[in-house]
């Protein structure tokens, strides 16, 4: 068994979804993950948004919008007029959800997981009825209840074990040997639907493989593979041919946006490799991520955006010592804002964090707990792994740079937004 997921600018137009097709042809034990199509993520957000504000008739708008996207894309793959009903009902359960009937905005993110959700059952629905139609039986896999995910929404954590039994259960006994799951998404133990975090189709993949003790796992790009650095914001990004599991996971928790953070664990658990392939030519190489590879031979860059920076400082002017960081951490993570830097000195913690929805509500809770805090905006976090003393210079120095941290191999620099 492989695994193949495929992201949602691969799949945006009917001539993606057709090109998935040539793909995965003539093979014969595949799972393939899908997000879904094209920015309708950011659509569904939005009508997320509008049930916060209790405006039905913006969300209602929304969804028409993403209705016609989607009937456009089946009318070019059926070449013609087509209706599948399977994703009419799901766009008349998300126009019921859409209502907003019982939103209470202490569950907030159980709501945006009902919403959000539906992107992904579209774009795999679709894709599998299509598959069906173009000759390549397959059958499609509800991943909400094959992931157990933990009790938390909007960035979820599978529980493998105890999913292990549930997914091959599903495919168990198919005649069908090629089977379509939704990335992104699973279910909690109280039945409702979770997501994985914002590009969590990789993760789901990567536990799809673990479970099916696949072979490999391919993530489909619209590049040729990993780069040095994203290209729309440093143009002299090179490829990088291949890399090992522990740099990746070094890459990823500092923000590169090529892998999610939690896909490489499960992978590494059952050294399976993952390959980057580019969606436009299947026959190059991509990247490949395994257990040993050679040295990465240029510097890596990474620009983590949308950061807040946070300086904590206690008010009776006390050394910040371990049970102040106990105190502040747990603060953190009751609303679950992540520490992306860390940097402290005798009365001053300083946290680069992640821009959320609450962050003022944290910041609150800190200074209600004694603490003074000041809180600035329009920062981005810069990562260079093996920095040579020009990029230094480019970089590390100036009035704009608020952290720098060095390493005889990495810096990373807070910076306020270019």
């Amino acid at each position: 068994m492989k695994v193949y997921k495929f992201g949602g600018a691969s799949v945006r137009n009917a001539d993606g979804v057709r090109n998935l097709r040539k793909i995965i042809d003539e093979e014969q034990h595949l799972f393939i993950i899908v997000s879904a199509m094209g920015k309708t993520t950011n659509a569904l957000e939005r009508v997320f948004a509008a049930v916060q504000r209790q405006a039905p008739e913006e969300a209602r708008a929304e969804i028409a919008a993403l209705r016609e996207y989607h009937a456009a894309i089946i009318e070019d793959l059926w070449r013609g007029p087509k209706r599948l009903d399977a994703v009419e009902r799901l766009f008349g359960e998300l126009e019921q959800v859409a209502e907003g009937t019982g939103y209470a905005a202490c569950d907030a993110e159980l709501w945006y997981d009902r919403i959000v959700a539906y992107g992904e059952l579209v774009s795999t629905t679709i894709i599998s009825e299509y598959l069906n139609y173009a000759g390549v039986p397959n059958r499609w896999i509800d991943m909400r209840r094959c992931f157990l995910t933990e009790q938390r929404h909007k960035d979820a954590g599978v529980d493998i074990e105890a999913s292990t039994p549930r997914l091959r259960e599903a495919l168990a006994g198919c005649p069908e040997t090629i089977f379509v799951g939704q990335g992104f998404i699973g279910g909690a133990p109280d039945g409702t639907t979770t997501t994985l975090g914002r590009e969590g189709s990789d993760y789901s993949a990567a536990v799809v493989a673990n479970i099916l003790n696949a072979e490999s796992m391919s993530v489909w790009k619209d590049v040729d593979g990993i780069l040095n650095a994203d290209p729309k914001i440093f143009p002299d990004a090179v490829q990088i041919a291949e890399l090992n599991y522990l740099d990746t996971i070094e890459l990823a928790y500092s923000g590169a946006q090529i892998i999610h953070p939690k896909t490489i664990k499960p992978l590494q658990n059952k050294n399976i490799p993952l390959y980057v392939r580019p969606f436009g030519d299947k026959r190059k190489p991509g990247t490949v991520i395994r257990g040993m590879s050679a040295p990465v031979d240029v510097p890596i860059l990474i620009l983590k955006k949308d950061q807040v920076l946070l300086t904590i400082r206690s008010r009776d002017f006390s050394f910040v010592l371990e049970e102040k960081f106990a105190t502040i951490f747990s603060l953190l993570e009751r609303f679950r804002i992540k520490a992306n830097l860390i940097h402290n000195s005798a009365v001053n913690l300083s946290l680069c964090v992640d821009n959320s929805w609450h962050i003022d509500e944290a910041v609150g809770a800190l200074r209600q707990a004694g603490f003074d805090v000041m809180k600035t905006d329009r920062m981005e976090l810069l990562t260079i792994r093996g920095y040579t003393p020009e990029l230094w210079r480019r970089y590390a120095i100036g009035r704009q740079v608020f952290i720098r941290q060095a390493t005889q191999a990495t810096v990373r620099i807070v910076r306020r937004c270019s």
